[in-house]
């Protein structure tokens, strides 16, 4: 775990979405983090198949870069042997 500069500003989006949504500020900059990751790597994919993706990574035993980097996660609504 390493510690990543934020501005004041961030850090008050973080602790009030984090509140709205029940989770702490490291968790919901994790998720932001994610969506936004899964976004870059899967451009044409909408915010629900986004977390279809994260469902699907966290039932495979978490998000793993290199899985999403290769398609491994599938595209949402494929089958599990189909590759995006």
């Amino acid at each position: 775990m390493g510690i990543v500069k934020i501005s004041d500003l961030m850090h008050e989006n973080l602790r009030v979405a984090g509140n709205a949504l029940s989770r702490s500020i490291n968790a919901q900059a994790e998720h932001w983090m994610r969506v936004g990751m899964l976004t870059e790597m899967y451009p044409a994919l909408d915010y629900r198949e986004i977390c279809q993706l994260l469902i699907r990574a966290e039932l495979a035993g978490g998000m793993d870069i290199s899985l999403a980097a290769s398609g491994q996660l599938g595209k949402p609504g494929a089958s599990p042997a189909e590759k995006h």
